[in-house]
């Protein structure tokens, strides 16, 4: 019963200063807003991003040869025969080789002129780029086998060029490295970008970006600095790495050190655990406004204790003990405190909802990071006001009783 007085007590208080009172709570909810959004900004960006590489494809790996020195020697470099080899003998265990070759372009229809890239598929070229396919159809494995002058575009590439998102079986006029190809449209595809990927103009911007069998920029004769794989999912990534580097290492005649090895999963990992870390820190400076509004508390519960010195005298005439004084300031330290963080939580979670929403990206907010936030804005409030309600808890009931 003696909790519900003092609470009571507190905001009836509160109530008689009420401006007073909602300019103390201010840099509380200033500061609890601040860390909310900040962190919840971090967990939405890390949501976006690992939705971004599972579109990827986390079995994706990257690899090449380089000496100590970062140095790449011709011998090095590897060539179609090496990606024959690798399909064949990893066979059951990779679904993709490819080169990841990519060369700029200038795409003409008509008087219509675009730029862009061309992105070069391999064989089962589906497994590799999952193409929300709205009109025809992806290339199958003997058109990139045989080198025909196929194409994929987008469908608002294919409106701007020919005026129609059905372009299927049109015919595209593109200048791929200082050669002029006559592609064959067999497929439109619709861009599944996040809404924040599409924000930032996607990876190319407003150029075009198209897909080719890869055999359409590259020769039989050409060598390549790195080739791509993807591991079949029921395969350990960590074993298949260990195996594919000592299969290059032994047919390219290297050491096993020279040969690199990274994928999209390692890639994930680092920059989730970067923002994690960054999150964490700016969340923290964001924290330290949380203690400049506890000193603004404690200041203002100091001013409320001179200001209430006679009806401090008064209770301790009547039989009041000094922890009951002292209870009675904590709590309406807390209560000042605690509401502040309420509402910045609110404020917190709104904002990054509005944010959220405009730019068309799910909102991560943690529970956790909620309670945590209020809970740290209520222990904040009791140790600022501890000093103020050990002052009144101390203070001599005959001088408080002569106090004007």
């Amino acid at each position: 019963m003696l909790i519900i007085e003092n609470i009571k007590l507190a905001l009836s208080a509160i109530g008689i200063n009420k401006m007073r009172s909602f300019l103390t709570m201010l840099g509380m909810i200033i500061g609890i807003s601040a860390v909310i959004a900040i962190v919840s900004l971090g967990d939405t960006m890390r949501s976006v991003i690992a939705s971004e590489y599972e579109n990827v494809g986390t079995n994706l790996g990257y690899t090449y040869i380089t000496t100590p020195d970062y140095e790449t020697t011709n011998d090095m470099m590897f060539t179609y025969d090496d990606l024959e080899k690798i399909k064949s003998d990893f066979a059951g265990e990779v679904d993709y080789v490819g080169t990841g070759s990519r060369a700029s372009a200038k795409f003409k229809s008509g008087r219509k002129i675009k730029d862009g890239y061309a992105y070069g598929l391999a064989e089962n070229p589906s497994v590799y780029k999952n193409l929300k396919i709205v009109y025809g159809k992806i290339f199958s494995n003997m058109d990139i086998k045989n080198e025909r002058p196929f194409v994929i575009i987008e469908d608002k590439t294919a409106l701007e060029l020919f005026g129609t998102e059905d372009a299927v079986g049109k015919t595209l006029r593109a200048n791929v490295n200082n050669s002029i190809i006559d592609l064959t449209v067999t497929g439109v595809y619709q861009n599944t970008d996040s809404a924040l990927m599409k924000l930032l103009g996607g990876s190319n911007g407003d150029r075009a970006t198209t897909y080719v069998p890869e055999t359409l920029i590259t020769s039989q004769g050409d060598v390549f600095w790195q080739i791509y794989t993807m591991h079949s999912k029921n395969v350990d990534a960590k074993v298949f790495e260990s195996k594919l580097v000592k299969y290059i290492s032994k047919i390219k005649n290297v050491p096993e050190s020279y040969v690199k090895y990274y994928s999209a999963g390692d890639e994930m990992g680092t920059i989730d655990s970067m923002m994690s870390n960054l999150s964490l820190i700016v969340g923290a400076i964001a924290a330290i406004s949380l203690v400049v509004g506890g000193i603004g508390i404690m200041n203002i519960m100091l001013v409320s204790v001179t200001e209430r010195t006679r009806e401090i005298g008064i209770r301790k005439a009547l039989g009041a003990r000094t922890e009951d004084i002292l209870m009675q300031f904590l709590v309406e330290s807390a209560i000042i405190s605690a509401a502040g963080g309420a509402i910045g939580t609110a404020l917190g979670i709104g904002v990054v909802a509005i944010g959220g929403m405009a730019v068309g990206v799910s909102v991560v907010v943690k529970p956790q990071v909620v309670v945590t936030a209020v809970a740290f804005a209520a222990i904040v409030g009791i140790f600022f006001g501890l000093y103020p309600a050990s002052k009144a808890a101390k203070a001599d009931p005959i001088t408080a009783l002569r106090y004007e």
